[in-house]
């Protein structure tokens, strides 16, 4: 009996003993994942952090195509130096064979890169007429008006024809010149124009109603002429006897 027990007693000893070695080796076989088995950390892939700006990016300019256009402005046309518009008198005197002559001069510097435009008139009293090339005279209104364009470094002079009819007074008159000049085509900024001229009537013209001045007639030989002329003959006529 006791045999029986002992050898009960020592398969129960070495039944524990065993127990206890195998626990531990499964439980690491359980635990431990082979080289072939992966984890499911191992598939998941971390997402990459996101950086947020805190300032706002620039926003870049538009880009200008070919069907868009770009509107320049333009400078108006001005003279770089003032031009000149003044009247030269010629003859302030009307007789019969003489007209009153008034010279309408303008010029335009080389410097300035515009042409200068003229609108002119002039304003006659009663009975008094002028001509003048570019002038077209206004029947009954007695006035004259004419435009005038001058280049860039050129002058330009109108000789102005003054006649007066039987009816005008005999005495002195004030012809009056008046108008206006511009740059180019810079309309607004136009200069005034304003210029008088003193005349004299001493008789009426002989064609007052022609635009052609009157001829300049060569004066007579008269008796001294005459005279002289005679004395040369004499003496010639004496020197040719004495030789």
């Amino acid at each position: 009996m006791i045999k029986i027990l002992k050898f009960l007693f020592i398969n129960l000893l070495v039944f524990m003993i065993i127990s206890s070695g195998i626990g531990p080796a499964l439980s690491e076989n359980e635990t431990t994942p082979t080289a072939n088995e992966t984890t499911p950390e191992n598939n998941e892939t971390t997402p990459e952090a996101t950086v947020v700006a805190t300032t706002s990016a620039p926003t870049p300019a538009p880009e200008t195509t070919d069907a868009e256009t770009t509107t320049v402005a333009t400078t108006p046309d001005k003279f770089r130096v003032g031009p000149e518009v003044r009247l030269r008198p010629v003859n302030d005197v009307i007789e019969a064979q003489q007209d009153g002559i008034v010279e309408l001069f303008m010029r335009n510097p080389s410097l300035n890169d515009v042409t200068l435009h003229v609108d002119a008139s002039v304003s006659v009293p009663s009975g008094i007429h002028v001509y003048g090339e570019g002038f077209a005279q206004s029947v009954g209104a007695g006035t004259a008006a004419g435009t005038f364009d001058v280049p860039p470094g050129t002058a330009r002079t109108i000789i102005v024809v003054i006649k007066a009819d039987k009816s005008a007074r005999i005495g002195s008159h004030t012809i009056h010149f008046s108008g206006l000049y511009y740059a180019g085509d810079n309309k607004d900024g136009f200069q005034p124009l304003s210029l008088t001229y003193p005349i004299v009537v001493k008789e009426a013209s002989e064609e007052p109603e022609s635009s052609e001045p009157a001829p300049e007639t060569s004066p007579g030989v008269g008796f001294i002429g005459v005279l002289a002329i005679f004395s040369i003959f004499a003496i010639a006529r004496f020197l040719s006897k004495k030789v």
